[in-house]
């Protein structure tokens, strides 16, 4: 899949259309369109992945993993992320730090395993 290709398929996955995508990256409404037959810059290119929240190498075509956070990154980001509600119903805040303390055991035993 080309560059535009990729970049339309996470647009859609994420529900939103590609001239959002752009002005929310703070490009024109049409920039990523003409990706096609100009490659854009890497500046672009990063904010474009980051409005995705994809890395640039998957847009490129370069990987299949969608983020490529590091095991740091992703605590940072599982501290940041908010639980509010599962299966329909509130989740107070010492089921939320179970639920991260679990969390957090799990990538533990993954980066331990090499995974």
């Amino acid at each position: 899949m080309t560059l535009l290709e990729n970049t339309k398929k996470v647009a859609k996955l994420r529900g939103r259309s590609l001239s959002n995508v752009a002005l929310q990256a703070g490009l024109s409404e049409k920039a990523i369109y003409l990706w096609d037959k100009n490659s854009p810059r890497s500046e672009t290119l990063q904010k474009v992945a980051d409005v995705l929240d994809v890395s640039t190498d998957y847009l490129l075509g370069r990987t299949n993993q969608m983020n490529s956070y590091s095991s740091k990154d992703k605590a940072t980001d599982l501290e940041n992320t908010t639980i509010l509600a599962f299966d329909g119903k509130p989740i107070d805040e010492e089921d939320r730090q179970k639920l991260l303390q679990y969390a957090r055991f799990i990538m533990q035993e993954r980066e331990r395993e090499g995974r």
